[in-house]
């Protein structure tokens, strides 16, 4: 890897402003699984990295009468085994169980593991975001495609977004904070990831001076059922093919406010609507679960190795739901 500046901050503030105003100025270590990798592979060449593990104001998850807050330095482990978390949120532990992994889920942290770049081979093997070749035109349509986006694809960006805890944490309305040079800012999580449309923008709205502080799960979300449901081609070491987080409230049999996000089927974090409409103000039943599964794929643009996954977000849906229907059954 490239040579690089290395300082540790004791407090929020140092560590901001260690950070620049362009990515290559300065990187934010925690966990480092992500980060390492990309600085070895020369994809990330920060020319300092601002160490942010010792600041214990990032650390640690509560709750208040505003909601859950979950820190930016608590681990992918430490989520999956709070008792809080595992009683109200039984989604977000499904997804950070899928972090099968026990070396990534010690050392990764669920800032990290939201702001982790985009697993596209075509990325990390040096091609930019955008997988494109020298000419300007992408290398995905025409290539090895499998992995890839069958949903928001109908622009440069081909590659899906990687994150497993993004999709069950905007399934529960999550808000993300940031700090900065001018103080913090919030933002709902499903506006957090971005589709660039060009070479030059990043995938997110992360800005190259600020930090990922914490993750607010709001009051109103607790009493939600809420269910992950994963399909993966091997447990160990790897990155599901599709997932399906959702979260609804009955009203006795009836559906309300209910949200469903897919996951690893595009760019972004997939809020499927139209699954959503499908069964907003209906009477539960197993086959309203398998109409927001057919609801939950219209408008999929697969690629030429990639129609597979149509039929697994189908089934994700329906299975999340049926599993947070289910739930203390």
């Amino acid at each position: 890897m490239e040579n690089f500046e290395y300082v540790h901050a004791a407090k929020l503030k140092d560590a901001v402003a260690m950070l620049g105003n362009d990515w290559t100025d300065a990187a934010v270590l925690a966990g480092g699984t992500d980060l390492l990798s990309l600085m070895k592979d020369y994809i990330e060449k920060p020319k300092r990295l601002v160490n942010i593990k010792g600041i214990g104001e990032l650390e640690g998850i509560r709750a208040d009468k505003q909601g859950t807050t979950i820190g930016a330095l608590v681990t992918i482990e430490e989520l999956r085994t709070n008792a809080a978390i595992g009683k109200d949120f039984p989604s977000l532990v499904k997804a950070a169980a899928g972090i099968a992994s026990a070396q990534m889920r010690t050392m990764g942290t669920v800032a990290g593991e939201l702001c982790q770049r985009p697993r596209c081979w075509y990325f990390r093997g040096g091609f930019g975001l955008l997988a494109q070749d020298a000419g300007g035109k992408s290398l995905v349509p025409g290539g090895e495609n499998k992995y890839h986006a069958i949903f928001g694809n109908d622009g440069p960006a081909y590659y899906v977004s990687p994150s497993s805890l993004a999709p069950a944490l905007i399934a529960l309305n999550a808000t993300a904070t940031f700090t900065g040079p001018g103080g913090s800012r919030d933002i709902a999580l499903a506006n957090f990831f971005l589709t660039p449309k060009s070479a030059s923008e990043r995938e997110h709205a992360l800005k190259p001076n600020e930090i990922l502080t914490r993750i607010t799960i709001p009051a109103a979300s607790h009493g939600l059922s809420n269910a992950t449901y994963e399909v993966r081609q091997r447990e160990m070491l790897d990155w599901p093919l599709v997932t399906a987080s959702v979260s609804f409230k009955l009203d006795g049999s009836t559906i309300q406010s209910p949200r469903i996000v897919l996951g690893h089927v595009a760019p972004i974090p997939w809020s499927a609507t139209s699954a959503e409409k499908a069964i907003a103000g209906k009477t539960w039943s197993d086959e309203l679960a398998e109409q927001a599964g057919e609801a939950a794929v219209q408008g999929a643009h697969p690629l030429s190795q990639n129609k597979y996954k149509v039929q697994l977000a189908r089934v994700a849906v329906k299975r999340a739901l049926l599993a947070a229907r289910n739930q203390g059954a």
